[in-house]
């Protein structure tokens, strides 16, 4: 006969594992009743060049003038080189960057928002973006790990309407929920954020801490909120599909595609036309800086049909 304690015990392993159930389905299928907003877009590609040609060069001025960024980098002093690195380098090609900190340092500049939890570091930054934003409409959230070329984003995203809901990325799976990596950067339009900034006042859907059992990664909590809003992820593509969003470095796509596609390594490897690289190191950085803004071979013109210049008062490359 079965002892009272043994019954006892029993019960609880098997409420805890019950609870554990119940906690994973609400962590990742809370979102996916959106508020039926139809979705229209999963692979998102830049304007083509021939539609580019169709346009007048006061046309193609008018574009390349409006599409302006908003750069939020998400540092902490334990990674002080990394951060230091960002601001010295491809950050200053954003049109406005803000780097926002878990606590500040007498080193560098940064937004201290006083907060060691990551997703709600995440939403207060998101917030301070969002109201201090100005007329730019197009933001960009990324680790100091990153690296982007901010006019190839400008690109990609030429011919689309900040008014409409973008985020934009490295996508990936998890159940039913479709998120962007974090370490590739993430897209969002101003209506994107402007839908965030709503549902974070409903703590039910979208909670600040989170009610699940174990610690739910920020991008996937983001992506949870933007779903219920009607906003979907979406892999940002060149022409010919290739991913523009990277969360692996330079040096570890190479690598892959060596192993992968000896006989064409850089075909394999990268578009042409790529935004970010995820976790690289301050020196892979520098040389990534060097390979892209200053190293030319003479005489060579890659007639491109715009041209992005450099935000005012910038001492960018």
């Amino acid at each position: 006969m079965m002892s009272e304690g043994s019954s006892f015990m029993k019960g609880l392993i098997l409420g805890g594992i019950f609870c554990l159930v119940m906690s994973f389905f609400e962590t990742f299928n809370s979102g996916t009743h959106s508020e039926g907003h139809e979705h229209l877009h999963h692979h998102l590609k830049p304007v083509s060049k021939d539609e580019l040609q169709k346009l007048s060069e006061s046309q193609m001025s008018d574009w390349t003038l409006q599409v302006r960024v908003y750069c939020l980098i998400m540092v902490t002093p334990k990674l002080l080189v990394h951060w230091a690195t960002a601001n010295d380098t491809w950050s200053k090609h954003c049109d406005k960057s803000v780097f926002y900190t878990s606590e500040s340092s007498k080193a560098l500049e940064a937004i201290d928002l006083q907060e060691q939890d990551e997703w709600a570091r995440l939403r207060k930054a998101i917030k301070h973006a969002y109201e201090n934003a100005g007329d730019l409409r197009w933001f960009f959230v990324a680790r100091p790990t990153t690296y982007a070329i901010i006019e190839n984003l400008k690109y990609l995203v030429l011919d689309k309407d900040p008014s409409q809901p973008f985020y934009i990325g490295h996508t990936e799976k998890s159940g039913e929920l479709d998120y962007v990596e974090y370490d590739s950067g993430i897209v969002l339009s101003y209506e994107a954020m402007r839908r965030l900034i709503e549902i974070f006042k409903d703590e039910d859907r979208c909670p600040e801490r989170g009610h699940a059992l174990w610690k739910t990664p920020e991008e996937k909590q983001l992506a949870t909120c933007l779903k219920y809003t009607g906003v979907f992820a979406e892999n940002g593509e060149d022409a010919q599909g290739k991913g523009l969003f990277n969360k692996k470095s330079v040096s570890s796509l190479i690598s892959d595609s060596m192993g992968q596609n000896p006989a064409d390594v850089v075909e394999a490897c990268c578009s042409d036309m790529a935004i970010t690289f995820g976790g690289m190191s301050p020196s892979q950085i520098q040389v990534l800086m060097y390979g892209v803004y200053r190293l030319r071979p003479y005489g060579h013109d890659f007639h491109d049909s715009l041209t992005f210049l450099p935000p005012n008062d910038s001492d960018n490359d």
